[in-house]
């Protein structure tokens, strides 16, 4: 089973505590605006297609942790 989630926050929304703001020119921000998120999850959701169990963890989660592992 897996829940799409709308609570993901875009680069250009987080900040700082002390006010700061993320570079837009930074190559890790450019390269998480040329990743088609929405279209990637879609397709991640359909793998969970049984609708009883445990909540697949989200997506970016997961990449995450795979590339971490790796």
């Amino acid at each position: 089973m897996y829940k799409f989630s709308d609570n993901q926050i875009k680069f250009s929304d987080f900040g700082q505590p002390v006010g700061m703001k993320m570079n837009p020119e930074n190559r890790w921000v450019k390269k998480a605006e040329l990743i088609p998120w929405d279209e990637i999850e879609k397709r991640y959701a359909e793998l969970f297609a049984n609708k009883k169990g445990n909540v697949a963890k989200a997506l970016r989660m997961a990449l995450g942790k795979r590339i971490y592992h790796s």
